[in-house]
């Protein structure tokens, strides 16, 4: 026998409305859910875990994405840090001091949800800026913060990646903000994007560098090569002249688009 029932598309936003109330994500039998609503059923009631949630592969996975952000010249010498969030409320960190290009699974550290030292050792100091994104997103399991040359050059210029250049940007990125100076490594980084955190997945941080999240490791990173392919665009459009932006009937098909895909 057919099924009549009339299907029902669930965001990942949607999801995330659910849980921000308090009540447990379920979908109804009818629903097409996007990639990243199936993650959410797979979280149920512990909370996200990046890539599944097993402590062995994502470290290795940390590692691995240590090694590429190296690759690409995003984590010169010892810069950035990366993280991913474990069930029972603790979090895997890079630790202080360490290159991302060589890091082994071994060395990555752990800290609980305040910031406490579980095993390992010092984590990174920008552990209070991972906590913060933790915190407000719920849906988040991963964090990578960066200093890709042409993304930290234009936050180090004062220019957000904001306008509607090409449709990617819209899509894969939305606006990426430019978040206000603070020290690195200080309470002050959490301050200054703790009011951007929510309704973005990626922010430049002025005179310092890129921060991305999302529900996997890999998503987090992929969003950093995107911001950082967006800062190009973005460069090469203003050294021409400016960029002929998306016109604004366009940009809302564009954003319905992101919202279907649960972006």
């Amino acid at each position: 026998m057919q099924d009549n029932k009339k299907k029902v598309f669930i965001s990942d936003w949607e999801l995330k409305r659910m849980a921000a109330s308090g009540r447990k994500p379920v979908l109804p039998e009818n629903a097409i859910v996007s990639p990243l609503s199936s993650d959410w059923l797979d979280y149920g009631g512990e909370g996200p875990r990046a890539g599944g949630g097993k402590e062995p592969g994502l470290r290795a996975q940390v590692a691995d994405i240590g090694r590429r952000l190296h690759a690409l010249g995003f984590v010169p010498a010892t810069d950035g840090n990366i993280s991913a969030r474990l069930c029972g409320g603790t979090v895997l960190i890079t630790p202080s001091g360490a290159s991302k290009g060589g890091l082994s699974p071994d060395a990555v550290s752990k800290i609980d949800m305040a910031g406490n030292l579980v095993s390992g050792k010092t984590p990174s100091s920008e552990y209070l800026l991972h906590l913060c994104i933790y915190n407000a997103r719920p849906d988040v399991a991963a964090v990578v913060h960066a200093h890709p040359p042409v993304a930290t050059g234009l936050a180090s210029a004062g220019v957000a990646l904001d306008k509607p250049l090409t449709s990617e940007m819209v899509i894969g990125l939305g606006r990426v903000p430019l978040a206000a100076y603070a020290t690195p490594g200080t309470d002050e980084v959490a301050g200054s994007i703790a009011g951007l955190v929510r309704d973005h997945n990626a922010i430049l941080l002025a005179n310092h560098g890129v921060v991305t999240y999302g529900p996997d490791l890999e998503t987090a990173f992929q969003r950093m090569e995107t911001v950082e392919q967006a800062a190009k665009i973005t460069l090469v459009a203003e050294s021409l002249g400016g960029g002929r932006l998306i016109p604004p009937d366009k940009v809302k098909k564009l954003e319905e688009i992101r919202r279907r895909l649960g972006f």
